[in-house]
């Protein structure tokens, strides 16, 4: 198979990549416009093989797509490029709206283009699938979880934009019939994630002796999907999964952020001791504005129609987690010196 996949530098999306390319052997291009949380590096295992090539381009420039499209023919499309941190978003929404939503339109136009050019026995094969999030629903209360036919409720500009790019993929399938598919994620975790998001900040600021933030009342929860798990999900639904539906991914490990950090600092107390019990580095901190209170995903069907689960347990892929950490700082230390050095992101409103 012939897959162009956006993104593919970034965390989720470089797992994808090299799943498609090591493990199922398909024909990748990379499209990716390199900001600050993609990595040449997470691709590193791959990018010799002759089944893989990349490109640096906006996912934004329709010119630069639409050439994308006509010199590698794709048969099917894995969109994952994304602004996806909730705090960034809070501070500085206009790259998530043009990159979540302009850029998703964008993507969308170029593969109804190249879908059209088609001969109709690859029109039929053809496939655009979406990578999205669970956190188009918004908040659940103390039960209940999301399934496929939750309604929208974002809660912060995040959130919006990707419900957006939703229902921008939901519309080229029902307007002008495009074979779309959407996923919807639980929080993922793992190696190569970006020190930004809570469980790799926990991690560094752990190792470094430095305070563990934990927002409001660390009750908040979310439910954690080991990131190969979700790569093995989102490739089997772009090969087994039907046009026009969604499909969401969970990891059925619901956890408390407290719960979360507590599991981080007692596992690397065993396998790095340090001076003091990293518990007493936690620090309480002000809440992110409109902090939705918890997510959990339903992937039942994700289960009848694609055969997936998750195979990986919390404590196991955060040990696996927490193991690639220790042994690759230098991969971690140079993006903590020059370009997120772990401070609070996503306070100013104004």
């Amino acid at each position: 198979m012939r897959v162009l996949i956006t993104g593919g530098c970034g965390f989720i999306g470089s797992a994808v990549v090299r799943r498609a390319v090591a493990e199922l052997g398909w024909t990748v291009l990379n499209v990716d416009a390199m900001t600050y949380a993609a990595n040449a590096t997470n691709v590193e295992s791959v990018a010799g093989d002759d089944r893989y090539s990349f490109v640096q381009a906006d996912i934004a420039d329709l010119d630069a797509m639409r050439t994308a499209f006509a010199s590698f023919d794709p048969e099917g499309v894995i969109h994952l490029a994304a602004e996806s941190h909730v705090d960034r978003s809070i501070t500085g929404s206009a790259d998530f709206v043009r990159t979540n939503i302009v850029g998703t339109h964008v993507m969308l136009e170029a593969a109804r283009e190249h879908w059209g050019r088609m001969d109709a026995d690859r029109r039929a094969d053809f496939r655009f699938l979406h990578v999205s999030t669970d956190e188009v629903y918004g908040s659940l209360g103390a039960e209940g979880l999301f399934t496929e036919s939750t309604p929208y409720d974002p809660r912060s500009p995040y959130s919006a934009s990707k419900a957006a790019s939703d229902h921008l993929v939901s519309a080229w399938h029902e307007t002008y019939g495009l074979p779309t598919l959407i996923t919807n994620c639980s929080n993922n975790y793992g190696p190569y994630h970006f020190p930004e998001k809570l469980i790799p900040l926990v991690i560094l600021n752990a190792l470094e002796g430095r305070d563990l933030p934990v927002y409001g009342d660390g009750q908040n929860v979310r439910d954690w999907l080991f990131v190969a798990d979700h790569a093995r999900g989102i490739t089997t639904a772009l090969e087994t999964g039907t046009p026009g539906e969604k499909y969401n991914f969970g990891g059925l490990a619901e956890r408390t952020n407290l719960e979360v950090v507590h599991i981080i600092c007692d596992t690397l107390d065993r396998l790095r001791p340090g001076g003091r019990p990293r518990r007493e580095q936690i620090k309480f901190v002000q809440d992110r504005p409109g902090h939705d209170r918890r997510y959990a995903i339903d992937a039942s069907k994700a289960e009848r129609a694609l055969g997936w689960t998750p195979s990986v347990s919390f404590e196991e892929g955060l040990e696996q987690t927490i193991v690639w950490y220790l042994e690759n700082e230098a991969w971690w230390r140079p993006l903590r010196a020059g370009v997120y050095a772990g401070e609070r992101l996503g306070l100013a409103t104004g």
